[in-house]
């Protein structure tokens, strides 16, 4: 089996160099392809690429701007394989990845699988408290971390994998972004194809993002679910609600100490106080421990609100989700 992985990158050279780098330190013995697709970028890679051209097997293509979901198809048209593997920008990959991969395949051949995503210590602190947020299985990132069931998974496109005859099955990713990664899952549910966690396949997901871009990230993750849910609504869940609930409960919790209640707020305290001490212990680090709360915060806020505005827009309402929320859609 060829491996194609399926790199998008959007003025990120630094970035392709250390992806690129990990990759020329894998231990797999078998032939395996890169793609890179320039996605209209100002600041190319082509030279980034170029210079691992004697140790890596890499197609570069430049195209213009039209998202990471176009980008990924177009990538997969042009390469290769008999299986996609994709990968953002971002990420740094384990030297065993691809032979995780390769084992799991032939022990339980899937043809969409995804794994989760750790922190390196050499990340920065807020990258590591952003990750705890992302994958702790006390936050709604749980399913990041790998806790979500291992046979009914929705891959997240920073690491996932697919396989050829299910990518032209349903014609890859769709134009919304985020939320590109669950629409294709649940459009290959309903092909008929099965997806799977592989949660040995994980990566090294370098989120260079700054608070505000984060919190930015996690607002539009909530405007997308209920659009999704309103294009599928068999698979919606009320876990989706939850971080739009703890944000009003912690809301109302101040409001209750008008009144001398203060037994919510006091749970709010509870969970804050294990979060800062998970955190603190899986990190070795007071610090992180502490930036761990406002990623969380940060996190439910975000997406509590998101997903607020978007389903008094389009579940209430019934606003078109081109015309609600035009940023969440490339043109092609």
């Amino acid at each position: 089996m060829l491996f194609s992985l399926i790199i998008p990158v959007y003025n990120r050279p630094d970035e392709v160099d250390e992806l690129l780098e990990s990759l020329s330190r894998s231990t797999y013995n078998e032939i395996f392809e890169i793609v890179i697709i320039e996605d209209g970028s100002t600041l190319p890679c082509k030279d980034v690429a170029e210079k691992y051209g004697d140790r890596l097997d890499i197609s570069y293509y430049y195209k213009e701007n039209s998202g990471p979901g176009d980008s990924r198809n177009y990538g997969m048209t042009k390469a290769r394989g008999d299986y996609f593997i994709i990968f953002d920008s971002d990420c740094i990959i384990p030297e065993g990845y691809l032979n995780e991969v390769d084992n799991a395949l032939k022990q339980n051949h899937v043809d969409c699988f995804g794994g989760p995503d750790k922190a390196l210590d050499n990340f920065s602190d807020i990258q590591k408290a952003i990750n705890f947020a992302m994958t702790s299985f006390l936050t709604t990132g749980g399913i990041r971390g790998g806790s979500e069931k291992i046979d009914k998974f929705q891959p997240r496109s920073f690491n996932m994998g697919l396989s050829r005859r299910a990518f032209e099955a349903s014609k890859g990713f769709g134009n919304i972004h985020p939320g590109e990664d669950p629409d294709l899952s649940i459009r290959l549910w309903n092909l008929g194809f099965e997806t799977k966690l592989f949660p040995k396949a994980f990566v090294y997901h370098k989120r260079r993002i700054d608070w505000d871009k984060f919190s930015i990230q996690v607002n539009k993750f909530g405007k997308a679910r209920p659009i999704l849910n309103s294009w599928y609504p068999q698979y919606n869940k009320l876990t989706f609600f939850f971080p739009s609930l703890f944000i009003i409960g912690f809301f109302i919790s101040l409001l209750l100490l008008v009144f001398n209640f203060d037994q919510l707020l006091q749970l709010y305290f509870f969970y804050f106080l294990v979060l800062f001490l998970v955190s603190t212990y899986q990190n070795k680090s007071f610090k992180i421990g502490y930036l761990s709360l406002i990623a969380v915060w940060k996190q439910f806020y975000g997406y509590g609100t998101g997903f607020l505005e978007s389903f008094i827009k389009i579940i209430i309402l019934k606003q078109k989700p081109q015309e609600a929320f035009p940023e969440l859609f490339f043109k092609k």
